[in-house]
């Protein structure tokens, strides 16, 4: 028996010793509240013998442990879906707006529908009224490769009055004259493929303007500036294809002794 129970057996006993009564074992109270104890205390005794409550504290903490290992990932979880949800709304708006910029783009091209189906342009009217230079060049562009060489160079003109300033002027101004040239308006194209030249000196388009210079003077029997347009192709821009174009040229120059 342990001390705990020695010493509450001991003050029950006193107890019922300091009021004694001729009381029959079986009926005295403090005899039956005695045996109700030691049957607590025995199964009390048993817990922590056989280590219950020992198993259940550890297993108390461990459930704890886990609870709080559970709320750490939740939290995680709920910040990566805030992290997640910020870049679905920032994709959302650059898709938004790209989405803008072509529908706004193609606002335009529907624009210059009625010249690319076969319409005609006013002198001073761009081939995409309200359309950004990109936009106009590409028309003017397109004009040319249908072979609509006219209103291409109207389309090219008009482009490079409206966007003298763009990127994209130089590349007007070259196919400006190539529409005059393909048209056997030798002069006129002599003059447009020049202001490449002059106008535009660091534009990829100068090998090119004065390979046509060449062949402009060609057709027109002034063998001797095609035969310096020519040279001055191969000196300055050597190794590049109108380099080429133009030792070919020059050839048939000799061949056909001018």
């Amino acid at each position: 028996m342990t001390h705990f129970r020695k010493s509450a057996l001991a003050i029950i006993v006193a107890t019922g010793i300091g009021g004694c009564v001729a009381t029959p074992p079986s009926e005295d109270p403090v005899l039956l509240k005695l045996g109700e104890l030691e049957d607590r205390l025995a199964a009390v005794e048993r817990i922590l013998a056989n280590g219950s409550l020992v198993e259940l504290t550890v297993q108390s903490d461990e459930l704890q442990r886990q609870s709080a290992e559970l709320q750490g990932r939740v939290e995680t979880l709920e910040h990566s879906a805030e992290g997640t949800a910020g870049r679905q709304r920032d994709l959302y708006l650059d898709l938004d707006e790209r989405v803008q910029n072509l529908e706004q783009g193609l606002r335009g091209a529907v624009a210059g529908v009625s010249v690319l189906d076969g319409g005609s342009l006013a002198p001073g009217q761009l081939p995409v009224p309200g359309g950004s230079d990109r936009d106009n060049y590409q028309a003017a562009f397109e004009l040319l490769k249908e072979q609509r060489y006219e209103p291409a160079a109207m389309a090219f003109q008009q482009f490079l009055v409206s966007f003298p300033d763009s990127q994209l002027a130089d590349n007007a101004q070259y196919w400006l004259a190539e529409s005059y040239y393909v048209t056997n308006k030798f002069e006129d194209a002599l003059d447009q493929f020049r202001v490449v030249i002059d106008d535009y000196p660091r534009s990829r388009k100068v090998p090119d303007a004065l390979l046509k210079m060449g062949y402009c003077n060609y057709e027109l029997q002034r063998w001797t500036d095609a035969r310096a347009a020519l040279d001055r192709v191969q000196a300055e821009y050597p190794d590049t294809t109108a380099a080429r174009l133009a030792e070919q040229r020059l050839k048939r120059l000799d061949e056909e002794q001018h």
